[in-house]
C-alpha cells in the first residue's frame, strides 16, 4: 500500500516570530515536501474553493469566524484514498486547532484500517489539541504521535522530520 501526504498550507503574508513576511510556499507545504522526499509518499494539497485572504490579519479574522461557526469550507477536490494505508496529515495551528478545511477533508472519509501521522506548523502553540481533534474526527483511523514544528524553522527541519518518520 502507498503513503499519502495530505496537507493544508498557506503562502502569501505569514507570521514569523513577531514579524510578517510574504512567502511563495507555505511552511506546512515545505515540511510536506520534505516528508515526500524522505518517504516517497504522494502529495495532496487540501485547498478551499474560496481561499482566505492573502493579508495575514484578514486571514486570521476569516479563520476565527469559520472556527466559531464550525464552518466546513468546500474544497477544490478530494483524493481517492483507496490505495493508501498511511496518511501524513499536515496543517498549520489555527487558534489551537486545525483549519476548518482540514475538518472538511477528514469528515469526507472512513479511515478504518488507515493510519494518520499528524504534523503541524506553528509559531508557539505546538500541536495544541489537534491530535485529539483528529482522533475524534477521522472515523476508524489509528492516529500516531504528532510532530509540531515552528513554521519559521521549516526550511531547516529535515533532521527533526527524518527522526520523527523513523520513530513512527
Amino acid at each position: 500500500m502507498a503513503k499519502l501526504i495530505a496537507f493544508y498550507s498557506r503562502a502569501d503574508e505569514n507570521y514569523f516570530g513577531g514579524q510578517y513576511r510574504y512567502v511563495k510556499v507555505g511552511n506546512t507545504e515545505k515540511v510536506a515536501k520534505m516528508i515526500s522526499d524522505l518517504t516517497g509518499a504522494d502529495m495532496f494539497k487540501i485547498e478551499q474553493k474560496v481561499p482566505y485572504s492573502a493579508n495575514y490579519k484578514e486571514c486570521v479574522a476569516q479563520s476565527v469566524k469559520d472556527l466559531k461557526s464550525k464552518a466546513r469550507p468546500e474544497l477544490v477536490s478530494l483524493p481517492n484514498l483507496d490505495d493508501y494505508d498511511e496518511i501524513y496529515l499536515g496543517y498549520p495551528n489555527y487558534c489551537g486547532t486545525m483549519p476548518m478545511a482540514v475538518y472538511t477533508f477528514l469528515e469526507a472519509f472512513d479511515f478504518t484500517g488507515k493510519t494518520i501521522h499528524p504534523f503541524c506548523t506553528h509559531e508557539g502553540s505546538g500541536l495544541s489539541n489537534t491530535v485529539n481533534d483528529i482522533k475524534n474526527t477521522a472515523k476508524g483511523a489509528t492516529v500516531t504521535n504528532g510532530l509540531p514544528l515552528f513554521g519559521s524553522d521549516a526550511d531547516k527541519a529535515e533532521g527533526i522530520v527524518n527522526d520523527w518518520i523513523r520513530k513512527i
